[in-house]
């Protein structure tokens, strides 16, 4: 059973309706599918209302946890804490934060910012996080992604290290925009090993804090 907590549609930068991401995750084998589109001031009313509408639809008919999230993407870093609290009080159940990928031209500070905020669930591709940041998300229970994707994934080695260090919690995500960015088979676990995670922690994210996660933001 595969949990993915980092996903896109096309109400930001991906292909699928998040019905039909859902839909081709649960074929495939998930357990549990975030459906986290990028997100500002400009779109979270309506990115996250439309989200909770096809979560509600997955989990009415078929045995999957869809959760309704957002990514807040290249805002200020100094407005992270607050818009954050408002995705929360619009109804989101997860709020990640696009960190600082050598891929993007991400602001300085944005990771800093992320897991100082009691309003946010998950920092996405750190990039080169620091000692400081990592230990400040393992303070505040702010969880770590491993990621699959294609330039973000560049510092996964770095994250893990680092990260291992602080005492953090890792999850490890997909960020598909389309369906067939999905895991199947084993390339989580391959990610994993990649990433420099031995099996005894990559069965512990599978085990342990994916569970962990999912109480984290309200899942029993």
């Amino acid at each position: 059973m595969t949990y993915d907590f980092h996903t896109h549609t096309f109400l930001s930068d991906g292909s699928s309706s998040p019905i039909e991401l859902i839909r081709f995750a649960y074929a495939y084998g998930y357990k549990c599918i975030g459906i986290t589109d990028h997100g500002s001031y400009s779109n979270l009313e309506r990115v996250i209302g439309s989200v909770k509408k096809d979560c509600e639809l997955a989990e009415k008919y078929w045995d999957i946890i869809a959760i309704p999230g957002i990514e807040l993407t290249n805002i200020p870093a100094v407005s992270v804490d607050e818009m954050a609290r408002s995705a929360k009080e619009l109804g989101v159940r997860m709020v990640a934060v696009h960190g600082e990928s050598i891929a993007e031209e991400v602001e300085e500070g944005t990771n800093l910012a992320a897991v100082k905020s009691e309003y946010v669930d998950m920092l996405a591709h750190p990039g080169l996080i620091t000692s400081e940041e990592a230990m400040l998300a393992a303070k505040n229970d702010i969880y770590i992604e491993i990621t699959k994707r294609v330039g973000h994934s560049l510092t996964n080695g770095r994250v893990v290290e680092v990260g291992r260090k602080a005492g953090v919690k890792f999850l490890l995500n997909s960020d598909s925009h389309n369906y067939p960015d999905l895991y199947r088979g084993d390339f989580q676990k391959e990610v994993a090993l990649g990433s420099g995670l031995s099996i005894e922690e990559y069965n512990r994210i599978i085990d342990y804090n994916q569970k962990e996660f999912l109480k984290k933001i309200g899942y029993k």
